[in-house]
């Protein structure tokens, strides 16, 4: 059986390349390209001419739906299938309507995107207990790789203090969730990562901002000392003080992305 060619687009380099292992490891599929911006991806899509363009919505120069319009224009195009850490019905919608044939949110499944993927484009009976067109972050309560993200931040929460009846309890775990997803939110975490868990919780990124420092606050004085050093290698009581809302979810993320690189490549 000859593998399907996939060229993958996501500005996350760390994603990016979590997915060319996933789609490598399968016995269909061989990643025959990799690229980080939109007008990259059309001159490596152009060069390739790939079976399948596994396309980031949000990227540098030229978005998701800019690629697409431009891809319209060429004779032979790729299957495309998005991703984005974008929730919005209207842009998921706007790429259906253009010719995506599927609309990812992360978090997902690893496994059930391929299966999807496979289902697509192979043209394969759609198991019906998966919703048709798109799968969200609410109905999907499993993470890449089969981690369960949000029940793994929630313990992590628990761990080190934090009560979940907070307000900033659910701010900070959706933002440790989202940064582990995309690390470079982090490197813009008042300008991107605030205004997307606001608009989530139909809110201000000052508000989220706050709600976060609080609950972080809480965990300086409630969590256990040893709980501290396990995530931050020091006590919040200690001369250092309480980490910044940055620090908190960057020290996370990272081991949570760590923990989910090695899951991967165990597999």
């Amino acid at each position: 059986m000859e593998k399907l060619r996939v060229v993958i687009a996501d500005d996350n380099r760390q994603f990016n390349m979590l997915l060319t292992e996933v789609f490598n490891s399968q016995p269909d599929f061989m990643v025959v390209g990799n690229s980080y911006d939109g007008v990259e991806t059309l001159k490596v899509v152009e060069e390739l001419k790939p079976d399948l363009l596994m396309l980031d919505i949000i990227m540098p120069y030229l978005d998701g739906i800019g690629v697409i319009e431009n891809l319209s224009t060429m004779k032979t195009k790729p299957n495309i299938i998005v991703i984005s850490a974008v929730g919005q019905e209207n842009i998921s919608q706007k790429a259906v309507n253009m010719g995506a044939l599927y609309y990812f949110v992360k978090p997902f499944d690893l496994n059930v995107m391929i299966e999807r993927v496979r289902q697509l484009v192979f043209n394969l009976p759609v198991k019906k207990e998966l919703p048709e067109g798109m799968i969200n972050q609410s109905s999907t309560k499993n993470s890449i790789n089969q981690v369960d993200l949000e029940s793994e931040v929630s313990e992590i929460l628990k761990e080190l203090g934090i009560p979940a009846h907070v307000r900033g309890y659910q701010f900070l775990r959706d933002a440790i969730i989202e940064a582990t997803l995309d690390a470079d939110l982090i490197n813009g975490i008042t300008k991107a990562l605030y205004p997307l868990i606001a608009e989530k919780y139909n809110t201000t990124p000052t508000r989220v901002e706050r709600a976060i420092r609080h609950a972080i606050e809480i965990s300086s004085t409630r969590g256990k000392v040893d709980a501290l050093y396990k995530y931050f290698g020091y006590s919040t009581s200690q001369e250092r003080g309480k980490p910044t809302n940055a620090e908190f979810i960057a020290l996370i993320s990272d081991k949570l992305r760590l923990k989910l690189k090695k899951s991967s490549k165990a597999k």
